[in-house]
């Protein structure tokens, strides 16, 4: 179903400036006459055999990044193949009716309607910008402003709300739709890092044009999901665009047992969703999900040379009027190939498989005294630190472990910062690890924490 592991280590050893040099001086000169395609080929399948992350190695931990499934890649060579585009039908007929039967399972996944739509696109930041961009032309529009044709000046105050927790390209997203990077008020979380009702509530009523409330479903570090019933009803209540960033979350609709965390997820105005997270697809499989197929409407657009309204109206249309793209790959052949090879109960296994192995962790993490738990294993995700005797010198020696296996090529965790503590990260995606190769790594995580310690106590 997955790949196997190529290689013993998880990423290349030694520095990265080193590992970088080596790699390009592997690839050599540009050739005048060409080596031929099997040798090219070849250069090319052992540079990024040695010198690439292997995500299959049950030591790569650190992102939200998977081991792709055999069947999603397979099917995303054919798509390349194909090379259709799904800006216009003339350009892939075939890719635009795959991606409509992908949109329309994904838009019942989550609970839409039959009114509901999608459009693919290149991740979970593009993804959300684009939302945010609807809602910020639907904002404007109540106010009978034309942001479109005149620019955001005449959008008075404009403000977007979403958690502490929030990924940062909500604040990137502002800062390209021109309302800038301060018009994002953050809204504080409870113990649990979830969105607080109440806090939004306040925030909204301290002024400002809402242009939308962001809630998270699976922050990147906890897998957190704030309550999307009371902050659906708040955003109601303030007449605010509800936008639903669960790029790492929505995969828990494909199980049974963690469906639930998601619920509500029909109450939003548009959902990101990335299928190259809990979904196991090859880079990039994001979508953006609207409640109503009216929502795109700020992005239409006919051209004179790909559709103009006449070959529209007879049905000659793609996906032009959906996205900010243009030409377009057709992304959604691989993810089609893996909910009709696997099926929703399919990807479920998978899901639930990597969702024990964190609560696995997370119980060994919390028994050995070597390890705080700090939080984690809601999703796929575990957050801890490595104790230290010294607690003065517990950041520097949390961050240098990490880059001490990055190093020696022998793990690949991630890293993080929790109430300005740096923490280390266990992103666990990868459904053939076992539970021993957890016990195994957490001994390589305790080994690093020892020698950096020693390390600095020499140094001092």
């Amino acid at each position: 179903m997955f790949a196997a592991s190529p290689s013993g280590r998880p990423i290349p050893a030694g520095r990265p400036a080193d590992v970088l040099a080596s790699a390009i001086d592997r690839l050599g000169e540009l050739p005048e006459h060409g080596l031929g395609a099997n040798a090219a080929l070849a250069r090319l399948t052992e540079v990024l055999a040695e010198y690439d992350v292997d995500l299959a190695h049950p030591f790569a931990a650190a992102h939200l990044q998977p081991p792709p499934l055999a069947v999603a890649v397979a099917a995303d060579a054919l798509a390349a193949a194909g090379n259709a585009s799904l800006d216009t039908y003339d350009s892939g007929p075939a890719a635009l009716a795959v991606e409509r039967w992908v949109v329309a399972a994904l838009t019942g996944l989550a609970g839409f309607g039959p009114g509901a739509d999608g459009v693919f696109t290149p991740g979970g930041t593009l993804s959300n910008l684009t939302a945010l961009l609807l809602a910020r032309d639907a904002a404007a529009a109540r106010l009978g402003v034309d942001v479109r044709s005149d620019g955001v000046a005449a959008l008075p105050d404009p403000v977007v709300l979403c958690s502490e927790a929030a990924h940062f390209s909500v604040q990137r997203a502002c800062a390209a739709l021109g309302i800038g990077e301060h018009a994002v008020r953050p809204v504080a979380v409870d113990p649990l890092r979830r969105m607080r009702p109440d806090a939004l509530d306040s925030q909204l009523r301290s002024g400002g044009t809402p242009v939308a409330v962001v809630a998270t479903a699976g922050t990147t570090d906890f897998g957190s999901v704030d309550p999307l019933h009371e902050v659906a009803e708040v955003a109601r209540e303030h007449g605010a665009w509800l936008h639903v960033d669960a790029a790492y979350g929505f995969g828990a609709l494909f199980s049974a047992k963690l469906a639930g965390l998601v619920d509500g997820l029909s109450l939003a105005d548009s959902v990101t969703a990335d299928l190259h997270k809990i979904g196991w697809q090859p880079a990039s499989a994001s979508v953006l999900l609207v409640r109503s197929a009216a929502s795109f409407g700020a992005l239409e657009r006919s051209v004179a040379y790909l559709n103009p309204e006449d070959d529209r109206a007879e049905g000659y249309d793609g996906t032009l009027g959906r996205t900010l793209q243009t030409t377009r790959r057709a992304d959604a052949v691989k993810v089609a190939a893996t909910l009709l090879a696997l099926g929703r109960a399919g990807l479920g296994a998978l899901v639930d498989r990597c969702h024990e192995l964190a609560r696995h962790a997370a119980g060994l993490i919390a028994a050995d005294p070597a390890f705080e738990l700090v939080g984690g294993a809601t999703l796929t995700t575990v957050v801890f630190r490595y104790r230290t005797a010294d607690e003065s010198r517990s950041d520097e020696v949390n961050a240098r472990l990490r880059r001490r296996l990055l190093r020696s090529g022998e793990a690949l965790i991630g890293r993080t910062e929790v109430d300005k503590a740096t923490c280390l990260k266990f992103t666990l995606l990868n459904p053939n690890a076992r539970e021993a190769d957890l016990v195994a790594l957490l001994a390589l995580v305790r080994e690093a924490g020892s020698a950096a310690e020693r390390l600095l106590e020499g140094v001092a």
